[in-house]
């Protein structure tokens, strides 16, 4: 049996401790955290470990899973590979709020995207503590107010904090796990817009400790409206473009400059606009080719009906699952059309 091993709470900033105490000593554990930590865990060091050791300032990539599921989307699987596909040279973090510190979970468990993740050597999957990670933000005494019983949208507003928090602190870009990798973003400050009035968050990347990103989290705790669907994810950073940038509206397909980052045109992440998702899952268009993209955000809250790819049907989703994420492709769907 060969386990996954996760760290406690004080790694990342965050610095986690962690006791590995291995069920079968003749095979390593599956990588969970960073090459690093790999000699201290497995010699049963108990130590608080630096967070700048972890994670390096500005080069990390974030995805995060704030529900408490442990298996993965396949979508989220595809978005975390097509990362680690498009970004060799950088370091995937795959946060998932379900993890403890004392779980296994082992190849031959009907868990099937962590192992698969996990054997990626650039992919590294970390339990999420929101706490620890909006710690020494403007966020933190919101969230020790907040009741996420009584939030409507709370996986969502929670994964709206995280990604300010988490870029803020450590630099690099964040993206929602419904997002698949094309090529890398050459932009080292950006947001994007989603259409003409909206800017999204559904990816950004910002150096460590900009500005920006403060006063969004500023915004956030004053300008609170969980209840109200995007009010603290794209509403948020719109408004924010607004104050800083002046800008309302934008047209044309030129990327924007306003003051030391950019705003990128919707052809980058959003080709395929919300209205039309479905578009995603139908039979591919030679003249589909995006090559004005960096990646495509595949929308995946608007699929109500769960949607799926399907081998052999040409789709959009599905070409973009054997080229961009060809493991989750094998492993995954391959897998589950044969039940």
């Amino acid at each position: 049996m060969i386990p996954i091993y996760f760290c406690h709470r004080e790694l990342l900033g965050l610095l986690f401790k962690s006791q590995i105490v291995l069920t079968d000593p003749s095979e390593p554990p599956l990588k969970t955290v960073h090459k690093f930590m790999q000699k201290q865990l497995t010699s049963n060091v108990s130590k608080p470990l630096s967070s700048d050791v972890i994670i390096k300032s500005n080069t990390g990539i974030f995805f995060v899973e704030t529900t408490e599921k442990l298996e993965p989307s396949p979508l989220a699987v595809c978005a975390v590979e097509s990362a680690s596909q498009t970004y060799p040279d950088r370091t995937i973090y795959f946060f998932m709020k379900g993890l403890t510190k004392n779980m296994t979970i082992t190849k031959s468990s009907f868990y099937k995207a962590i192992p698969l993740l996990s054997s990626m050597e650039n992919v590294n999957i970390l339990p999420l503590d929101l706490e620890e990670v909006v710690q020494d933000t403007p966020l933190y005494p919101w969230y020790q107010k907040v009741n996420p019983a009584k939030e409507q949208y709370w996986k969502h507003v929670s994964s709206d904090g995280f990604r300010l928090a988490v870029i803020w602190k450590y630099g690099g870009i964040y993206m929602d796990t419904d997002i698949v990798s094309l090529k890398p973003v050459q932009e080292i400050n950006f947001l994007a817009v989603q259409d003409y009035q909206i800017v999204n968050s559904a990816i950004l990347g910002f150096q460590k400790h900009h500005q920006f990103l403060w006063d969004c989290m500023e915004d956030f705790v004053k300008n609170y409206r969980g209840g109200i669907w995007g009010h603290q994810g794209p509403g948020l950073v719109t408004r924010m473009i607004e104050r800083h940038c002046g800008m309302t509206v934008f047209k044309g397909t030129e990327d924007i400059i306003c003051r030391d980052f950019s705003i990128l045109n919707t052809q980058r992440f959003y080709p395929v606009p919300y209205q039309t998702w479905e578009r995603y899952f139908q039979v591919w268009n030679p003249k589909d080719s995006f090559n004005n993209s960096y990646a495509l955000h595949l929308w995946n809250f608007m699929n109500k009906n769960n949607k799926r790819v399907i081998i052999g049907s040409n789709s959009v989703v599905e070409n973009l699952f054997m080229k961009r994420c060809p493991r989750t492709y094998e492993l995954i769907i391959k897998h589950a059309s044969r039940k």
